[in-house]
């Protein structure tokens, strides 16, 4: 027989299953603690609809200093001008060229707009970075998707 302590004990139990669930699955997504270099970059966007983004930046890995250039293309509700200001942790870097290629957003804690912000970004290579820093200007729209990284030779 069935009281109702019992179903409120079963709900609880299943809840409670699923919630580590969630929780164990959400860690395994996570990258490891410990980065394995870290990145800074500034950007520059401009944009009336059709926006574009350039930049350049420096990756920190294994005690050497690696130029970056930062750039992209959006197409939307995109009006103003900003200059963006990152900082970041690079994770699943295995050498410096890992680190180019076309980003996409894993998951943000805030939009870059209207300040501060923090994203995590991913490349086809599974390098993950934990990036935040401040937008300085007036942009209606930020997306840092589609960022496209890339070791400057020279």
């Amino acid at each position: 027989m069935t009281t109702p302590t019992t179903t409120r004990r079963g709900f609880v139990a299943t809840a409670a299953a699923l919630a580590a669930t969630a929780a164990a699955t959400s860690a395994q997504a996570q990258p490891s603690a410990t980065p394995d270099a870290t990145i800074e970059f500034t950007l520059f966007r401009a944009g009336f609809i059709v926006g574009g983004t350039g930049g350049s930046g420096l990756l920190h890995f294994k005690d050497n200093g690696y130029p970056l250039g930062v750039g992209g293309v959006s197409f939307g509700a995109t009006i103003g001008v900003a200059r963006i200001e990152m900082t970041g942790e690079v994770y699943n870097l295995k050498q410096a060229s890992d680190i180019e290629g076309t980003y996409t957003a894993v998951s943000a804690g805030g939009a870059v707009a209207g300040g501060a912000g923090v994203a995590e970004l991913q490349n086809a290579r599974g390098v993950k970075l934990r990036v935040s820093g401040r937008q300085i200007g007036l942009m209606v729209s930020i997306d840092l998707s589609g960022l496209q990284i890339s070791l400057r030779r020279g």
